[in-house]
């Protein structure tokens, strides 16, 4: 077991961008940790996918949301390769609801939302965060929204929750330097199976047709997408800390709607 190639936490990695941040790594040389709550098969599958690209890989069940999951997941991590160089917070939920609707959400989905996407980010790391810092070196991508910088998305909880998350790689890039840089990536539309089935296959197609149309670099993104910008933040980018960039293939400048209808 090699304990000389760098290691990272994935979470949320059994499917979608977090599956293909994780597949990326393992072709760059890096050992990764599948992060699951339910989603048991699909992330089987990503980390045999990991594996033949030649990874070693281990399977983390837990739910970022609850800190005792936190420090388990990394402390299986340290407790098989003995570091941790990077994470990636990819866990994430929602609810798709019109911005409009103000009936349509509730305290509850706030705090589950806000739970997973913003105090699940933190407890991540926070769990990951010592280890880092006795290394002398480490790296940390939170996997935010164009959401959370133009208020938009599939609800006002989830844009809010990616806002706060912003702000927050602002504030632990500042408090966790110089061993740990902290960035965060902003998608835009990202051709995905969770979009699709939360706004409907007639208002996904339309969407995707007018981020084909529309954008200034005409393209509707993918998981792939998203996930080359988190792996060169996580890997490359070693004098880039504090930055929230946002990849929408330019949809931000058009303010181009990206809502729940």
């Amino acid at each position: 077991m090699s304990k000389d190639k760098r290691v990272a936490i994935v979470t949320g990695s059994a499917t979608g961008l977090g599956a293909a941040a994780a597949l990326m790594l393992a072709g760059k040389g890096w050992n990764v940790v599948i992060n699951y709550t339910k989603s048991l098969k699909e992330a089987q599958e990503s980390e045999a996918a990991c594996q033949k690209a030649g990874a070693e890989t281990l399977m983390a069940q837990g739910d970022v949301a609850e800190d005792a999951d936190c420090k388990a997941i990394v402390a299986a991590t340290m407790k098989k390769w003995g570091r941790v160089d990077g994470l990636i917070n990819n866990a994430g939920v929602s609810k798709f609801n019109n911005h409009a609707n103000l009936d349509g959400v509730t305290k509850d989905d706030f705090l589950r939302i806000y739970s997973v996407n913003v105090i699940g980010a933190y407890q991540m790391i926070r769990a990951c965060a010592p280890h880092m810092k006795q290394q002398g070196k480490g790296a940390v991508v939170n996997i935010s929204s164009i959401a959370g910088v133009m208020g938009i998305g599939s609800s006002v909880p989830y844009a809010a929750s990616k806002g706060a998350l912003n702000t927050m790689t602002l504030s632990l890039a500042r408090a966790l330097g110089p061993e740990i840089r902290i960035n965060a990536v902003c998608p835009g539309f990202i051709q995905s199976r969770w979009l699709l089935t939360g706004l409907g296959e007639e208002t996904y197609n339309n969407l995707k047709k007018s981020q084909e149309q529309t954008t200034p670099l005409r393209h509707a993104g993918t998981p792939e997408d998203m996930a080359e910008v988190a792996v060169w933040l996580l890997e490359a980018a070693g004098n880039v800390t504090g930055e929230v960039i946002m990849v929408d293939a330019g949809a931000h400048l058009a303010g181009a709607p990206l809502k729940a209808r």
